[in-house]
């Protein structure tokens, strides 16, 4: 029996992660095999966990969940070799990912005649400016959507998500546009009723030169940080970034490790999950954040002495 496949893509921030989580939180019976870029985002609640082992996380409700690291065809391989093997296979791309090398790499004729590639869903803030669609790398996140799913709804403002229904619609997509509000999306529209059928090929378009557009810059340190001085530096990072996240310890609650988010400008903190280590002199760092922006935007300097300014030691 085939076993159909899930691509979710979308731009940084997107919401695709919350997508995933959604999906394995609620699986209702089906057995699902998620493939993610970054393992550590997945955010089941502690009592689904049953294991994990070989880079794999077991689920309670028995789905899986690995990182995506390596061969993309030698991942699916092993996950179709399991015992008892996935029922549907859920595969998260990168946010700086072109969908389409993914989707010809699912070409493959050996993938295709056991894991199919069903359904591919974009997932889109709806605050995103429709300007941004012009970017090819939006373009080609559209242009392969069967869905384009709506997310953040409940953080922009009301006229948001008809503005960017018609931005889609101005992009001329065949894609169906749904609103996935905390990433719920119907699971009759991502997963057939029916696997036992000829798998269908697709066109992903023509390859385009790859570009590396952004840069990663990670920054540490082994005091707290204040939160109103990490707000104070966001704002001046803001206009450079297009992601970050990071794990800390503040000096307003100290012991208690919280976690930062930002996306499409917009700037989120809640308490990390029970056990999550805070950093000690032997072990982590008491705070660590990944920025992503354009190359060239945001030295490591910058960077730094923009960040310096947060830790508990430091007078403003």
């Amino acid at each position: 029996m085939p076993v159909p496949i899930l691509l979710v893509t979308g731009f940084l921030g997107a919401g695709k992660t919350t997508v995933v989580n959604h999906l394995l939180a609620h699986a209702e019976g089906r057995r699902i095999a998620a493939v993610v870029n970054d393992f550590g985002a997945i955010n089941i609640d502690a009592e689904l966990i049953a294991g994990a082992s070989d880079g794999v996380v077991s689920l309670a409700n028995g789905c899986i969940c690995c990182s995506l690291e390596g061969d993309l065809l030698r991942i699916l391989s092993t996950l179709l070799r399991r015992d008892p093997k996935p029922e549907y296979i859920v595969i998260e791309t990168s946010g700086v990912a072109d969908p389409a090398e993914i989707v010809r790499n699912l070409m493959d004729p050996v993938i295709l005649r056991e894991a199919p590639l069903e359904t591919v869903l974009c997932v889109m803030d709806a605050a995103t400016a429709p300007a941004a669609l012009d970017d090819a790398l939006h373009r080609s996140q559209l242009r392969v959507a069967d869905i384009v799913a709506l997310s953040k709804l409940d953080l922009a403002d009301e006229s948001a998500g008809s503005r960017m229904r018609e931005a889609i619609r101005a992009q001329r997509v065949p894609a169906v546009v749904v609103d996935a509000p905390h990433g719920e999306i119907p699971a009759a529209l991502l997963f057939p009723a029916t696997v036992d059928r000829a798998p269908a090929r697709r066109e992903p378009g023509p390859r385009r030169p790859a570009e590396q557009r952004f840069e990663t810059l990670s920054w540490t340190s082994d005091q707290p940080i204040s939160l109103p001085r990490l707000q104070q530096a966001i704002g001046r990072l803001a206009p450079k970034l297009a992601r970050a996240k990071g794990l800390f310890e503040t000096v307003e609650q100290p012991g208690r490790q919280m976690v930062f988010q930002f996306a499409a400008g917009r700037a989120t903190l809640a308490p990390g999950e029970a056990g999550l280590a805070v950093g000690d002199a032997t072990a982590l760092p008491r705070a660590r954040i990944v920025f992503i922006a354009e190359l060239g935007v945001l030295s490591k300097a910058e960077l730094d002495g923009i960040m310096e300014t947060c830790v508990g030691s430091v007078k403003l």
